[in-house]
């Protein structure tokens, strides 16, 4: 695709790209053709492909960018993808997403799509990093912390243990342990806009009694459920991942949970129910990198439309060298 091509795509597309409004390419036709522009979804699936294969090198830049951090979130959520090799329809693939941890300045996410939930997807995204990776307890991560990277637990997964409890039946034991819980989020709320050596004071001044109680209180009650109870899977949940989970006590730039990066796979859950499925590896990746530049550019608080327009329009002649200048906590648009 030329250059014109590029720029006549976005401008015909707009802000209703499907990557950025995650419809799906045949509603994308029907909307083009009642404009009075006839195109067909092939031709669509093309150009985004096309593009996909244009941005590589911005997203590529993009996840070395993320991986000069220390502290990182990272995530996965299944999506669908047509396997007919296979003999079967559909094949559920995995949309893997990383982000600098939410007190870093660094403003980005990048989205990796992969064939599988394997942790070897993972490791082949971070590569030789070696720093603090907030999850969950998933154990496709587990390979990494045994070969230098710090777990740092997320403590909303751990409270939703005992929310799911106290919602089935009213669980006392449910409802204090959420109520310690929520004493430590207050706290969080208090130094969310201070400095990393702000926060870590208050927390080890007010949050580490608390989480010291709590930890106490839990291994005490711990004592007196049955095995196998779901009350007792719940405090375990706690116990044998309490390290993980109060690391974030010790150092200002950690985050208390891994909701940042919820955050960012939300949109993808819910555009998912539209377009319902990639049609190949291939086109699920060139839709990852594309989707990684649009939520990249949003959270800099950049209209995506906007920043890909002028990018497309620059990435030709633009110096390899500089690459950097154009990702989305960089860019400033060209000069008129």
């Amino acid at each position: 695709m030329s250059r014109e091509a590029h720029v006549r795509f976005w401008e015909s597309a707009g802000v209703r790209f499907p990557c950025a409004t995650h419809l799906p390419l045949y509603r994308q036709q029907k909307i083009f053709e009642r404009a009075g522009v006839k195109l067909s979804t092939s031709t669509l699936a093309d150009w985004v492909g096309v593009c996909g294969v244009r941005l590589q090198p911005l997203v590529d830049a993009l996840r070395e960018a993320i991986l000069k951090h220390d502290v990182l979130h990272a995530d996965e959520t299944p999506v669908t993808m047509l396997r007919p090799d296979t003999g079967k329809k559909t094949h559920r693939a995995y949309l893997w997403a990383y982000a600098p941890g939410v007190f870093e300045d660094t403003k980005a996410v990048v989205y990796d799509f992969a064939p599988s939930r394997a942790g070897e997807h993972a490791r082949a995204f971070l590569g030789e990093w070696r720093g603090n990776l907030v999850v969950d307890d998933y154990a496709g991560y587990k390979h990494g912390f045994s070969q230098g990277i710090t777990e740092i637990g997320c403590l909303a997964h751990a409270r939703r243990k005992f929310f799911d409890l106290h919602v089935a039946n009213q669980s006392q034991l449910a409802k204090q342990a959420l109520d310690y819980i929520g004493e430590l989020y207050e706290i969080e709320r208090e130094t969310k806009a201070m400095d990393a050596t702000e926060r870590w004071r208050i927390r080890q001044e007010k949050a580490k009694p608390i989480a010291d109680k709590l930890h106490a209180w839990m291994l005490a009650q711990r004592l007196r459920v049955p095995d196998g109870s779901g009350t007792a899977k719940a405090f375990d949940y706690s116990l044998k991942r309490w390290v993980a989970l109060t690391r974030y006590l010790d150092d200002g730039r950690i985050p208390v949970d891994n909701n940042y990066i919820g955050q960012q796979i939300r949109p993808i859950a819910l555009g998912r129910r539209n377009w319902l499925f990639a049609g190949s590896l291939r086109a699920g990746k060139r839709a990852a990198a594309v989707m990684s530049l649009i939520q990249s550019a949003k959270l800099n608080g950049h209209d995506p439309y906007a920043y890909l327009k002028d990018i497309l329009t620059r990435l030709p002649t633009h110096k390899a060298s500089q690459i950097d200048e154009l990702l989305p906590h960089n860019w400033q648009p060209a000069a008129p």
